[in-house]
């Protein structure tokens, strides 16, 4: 099932054990963060795929940006990702995008539908510069482009 989720403790406890950070930068993630939402995916109430939602802007045009996108070891391969991007596809919104995390992930979310392409200087947030900061870090890639897939 796939739903909004609001359970720090669920988003902490899948996103120290993907990303490995730690209890206090998580929760200071999900506090200042105004302009977002946790999607995901539950299986018996547990909490085993998840990304963030964060409202976004590209050259004047407003969309969603995929943020700390994960899913739990085990679950890994049963296509619960995709799902979830299939889902925040229909939602009211121009487009998703992201920042591949590796060079690797660029060819994943390129089946999922990401094909266009902008440069990482047009992507703007309505938000704290330490959650910029959050937003814009971790990615490991030899040319950094913001992936988009365009809804409508």
């Amino acid at each position: 099932m796939i739903n909004y989720c609001d359970n720090k403790a669920q988003i902490i406890s899948l996103w120290a054990e993907v990303f490995g950070d730690s209890e206090e930068e998580v929760s200071f993630f999900i506090k200042n963060l105004k302009n977002g939402k946790c999607l995901a995916y539950f299986e018996n109430d547990a909490m085993v795929s998840m990304l963030y939602l964060v409202d976004c802007c590209i050259e004047k045009k407003k969309g969603k940006y995929i943020y700390a996108a994960c899913t739990s070891k085990k679950n890994e391969g049963m296509g619960l990702m995709t799902s979830l991007i299939e889902f925040a596809s229909k939602l009211e919104t121009d487009y998703l995008c992201l920042i591949p995390a590796t060079d690797s992930l660029v060819d994943f979310y390129q089946k999922r539908g990401f094909t266009e392409s902008a440069e990482i200087s047009s992507l703007e947030f309505d938000e704290i510069e330490e959650i910029k900061e959050y937003l814009f870090e971790g990615y490991k890639l030899s040319n950094p482009k913001v992936m988009i897939y365009e809804v409508n």
